[in-house]
């Protein structure tokens, strides 16, 4: 009796665990048409990260239509080229579990024209009522004194809505925050520690805050999520890094860093 009382409670555990499991990618779609509307089939897309060397390409159907599946989330840049036609660019930013839907007008390639247009406009994410906050590692790098600290805490502690009070984290009034590194929750037996002080800056690629509006995996009482995305290895292109610091409270911070990359595989 014991023994199936253990399996059976070590079976809702797995479960449970399971749900929790939240996902990094997102999927980009899209259709591609000349001025009057009808589709362009055999339009070739690619597909570029921006704050790295990951890319990937595909063709659009008879119907004019494209998709990128298992997108990491992120920002990126879409081109579409196609004989005959103006080649044509947008920008997208990627978020987890989101799909957006993208449209390309061709224009006809008799007349060459060039219109720059400087900056790049926010894209909201209407794909989802959370709001969410993406920051990259560029981001990081821009803001004085983030990537001299050896902790998450310089980011987080000030993240819109947060506040620190006892040394615990608070977002919108809670202390209940979820940690996640590639969307599998850090274990925490104390859910009010901060584990933002535990991740050094220099080692993400992007970190994804939401505060609000959870999906129903993450229950009623969270009050903020953190998923971080560690370097991924395309951001280098065969590059080594040394690097050296010095600071009071014993805290040191001394990493040799190697990376380079294929077309498909990265270290």
């Amino acid at each position: 009796m014991r023994k199936l009382v253990f399996c059976s409670c070590l079976a809702v555990l797995l479960i449970s665990g399971s749900h929790l499991h939240a996902t990094i990618f997102g999927k980009i779609q899209g259709i591609v048409h000349d001025p009057q509307h009808r589709p362009l089939a055999g339009a070739s897309v690619a597909l570029k990260a921006i704050t790295s060397d990951w890319s990937q390409t595909a063709q659009t159907d008879d119907n004019g239509e494209f998709s990128f599946t298992t997108v990491p989330l992120g920002d990126y840049r879409i081109t579409v080229t196609q004989p005959k036609f103006e080649t044509a660019e947008q920008t997208v930013t990627v978020v987890s579990g989101s799909s957006p839907i993208l449209h390309f007008q061709l224009g006809i390639a008799s007349i060459n024209l060039a219109i720059v247009v400087p900056g790049h406009p926010e894209v909201a994410n209407v794909d989802s009522v959370t709001p969410t906050t993406l920051i990259d590692r560029r981001d990081i790098a821009q803001t004085a004194g983030a990537d001299r600290t050896n902790s998450m805490a310089m980011i987080t502690d000030y993240t819109p809505g947060a506040y620190v009070t006892h040394d615990m984290l608070h977002i919108r009034g809670g202390h209940q925050v979820n940690w996640l590194i590639d969307g599998v929750p850090i274990p925490n037996t104390n859910i009010g520690t901060n584990l933002g002080p535990q991740i050094d800056p220099k080692d993400i690629d992007y970190l994804e805050i939401q505060r609000g509006s959870y999906d129903a995996q993450y229950g009623d009482r969270t009050y903020g999520i953190f998923n971080i995305l560690p370097r991924n290895g395309f951001e280098r292109n065969n590059e080594a890094e040394l690097l050296t610091s010095f600071g009071n409270w014993r805290q040191t911070n001394d990493q040799v860093n190697f990376g380079g990359h294929t077309k498909r595989f990265a270290y």
